[in-house]
């Protein structure tokens, strides 16, 4: 499950590490100039013996400045014409400079421009949108462009940037939680509802099964809404469903009015006491707009507690122009993506948030009820980012 993605930014941030590497000083030139520096110091010996030590050369720092240091000189030596000294602090700080030369290294707003565009290829390959790649961009530019940083850190830059941005995508927007909010219902005597929508032909019916299954095992009673009224079998297919679990399908004839299927449902859990209903809405695509117009007439009836788009996470960015048109719509409040067992891509899961700012719930994994698992964004980054 989202192989791919992890494969190219895992691929590009060592080719961007290689590429930087070709930008650097080369190995024996740097070792030229220490050598260079190491004869200059020699020669400097005999100055150093009859001239004052600066304080910026008495706190060179790391190996090289350990390897280079002098001992303190007598009072008398403090004497020493202060052209001399300039020239060994001339030397020092030629010293630093090589020494920083071999640590550190910076990349120019040319040289990155190159290497993002192989990693925005790779993004947009793996169904991550356009919006979310300029996002990237400027994060990393930000902490790359004209920035010193230590050689070979930029592959670890790279993945940190993009850990962080993914991870604040994903849990930018408020998290729900469903158990709490149909226990918060129950104890104000009401009836929670929840509405769900999304296109044909996505697994929206086996997914609404496999959530009134979760909410069973958490001790949440349920009925079922027949208001696919248009899809041949539909009503069938919820019934089979209803007999497996021991939930209720209230339903009417094929034709008639799904506002008026969801109201008797409503009517029914409130008389009989019933925790949630679950509307199953036929699927429809997202530029249909008479289609669109019932199912606002819906919610208008049914007035659900929350409306959940079901899609297809292997269906990339279609999902993604999906969710954000059914949400201009008719408004939705969450989303659950099917099918992400066989997803290899995973570019879906974050262009889908960052399109609406609303969070996913859960991700289909396969085919049994259980097969519906919570969305964990923790989780989700470190499997693409380690």
């Amino acid at each position: 499950m989202f192989g791919f993605l992890k494969k190219a930014i895992d691929g590009f941030a060592k080719k961007a590490e290689a590429e930087v590497s070709k930008e650097e000083t080369k190995e024996n030139k740097v070792v030229e100039k220490l050598e260079a520096v190491r004869k200059e110091l020699k020669q400097a010996e005999k100055i150093i013996e009859h001239t004052d030590i600066s304080e910026k050369a008495e706190q060179k720092s790391g190996f090289l400045g350990k390897l280079f240091s002098k001992p303190d000189v007598s009072a008398e030596i403090r004497s020493a014409p202060l052209k001399e000294v300039k020239k060994i602090e001339e030397k020092v700080g030629f010293l630093e400079q090589v020494t920083k030369a071999i640590t550190e290294t910076k990349i120019s707003d040319v040289h990155f421009e190159r290497i993002f565009s192989a990693l925005e290829e790779e993004l947009c390959a793996n169904n991550v949108s356009l919006e979310v790649i300029r996002r990237i961009k400027e994060k990393l530019r930000k902490d790359l462009v004209d920035i010193s940083f230590k050689r070979g850190h930029v592959a670890d830059i790279i993945k940190d940037d993009l850990r962080d941005e993914i991870y604040s995508i994903l849990t930018s927007p408020a998290k729900i939680n469903i158990n709490n909010l149909i226990s918060e219902s129950k104890q104000k005597g009401k009836t929670f509802t929840i509405m769900f929508v999304g296109a044909n032909g996505h697994g929206k019916t086996t997914t609404i099964a496999k959530f009134a299954h979760l909410l069973k095992q958490n001790g949440t009673s349920c009925v079922f809404a027949a208001s696919d009224t248009f899809r041949a079998a539909s009503i069938e297919q919820l019934e089979v469903h209803g007999n497996k679990l021991g939930i209720r399908v209230i339903k009417q004839q094929y034709g008639a009015d799904p506002a008026a299927v969801a109201f008797d449902a409503i009517r029914h859990a409130s008389a009989n006491r019933v925790d949630c209903v679950l509307i199953d809405t036929a699927g429809r695509q997202h530029t249909n707009a008479n289609l669109m117009d019932e199912l606002k007439k819906i919610k208008r009836v049914a007035k659900p507690d929350l409306t959940i788009f079901i899609g297809e996470s292997i269906a990339g960015n279609d999902v993604v122009e999906q969710i954000s048109d059914y949400n201009k719509a008719i408004g939705i409040d969450a989303i659950i993506l099917t099918k992400a067992d066989v997803d290899d891509k995973g570019g879906a899961v974050i262009s889908a948030v960052h399109s609406v700012n609303k969070p996913i719930l859960f991700l289909g994994v396969g085919q049994e009820y259980k097969d519906l698992m919570e969305f964990n964004a923790g989780d989700f980054v470190k499997k693409i980012l380690g």
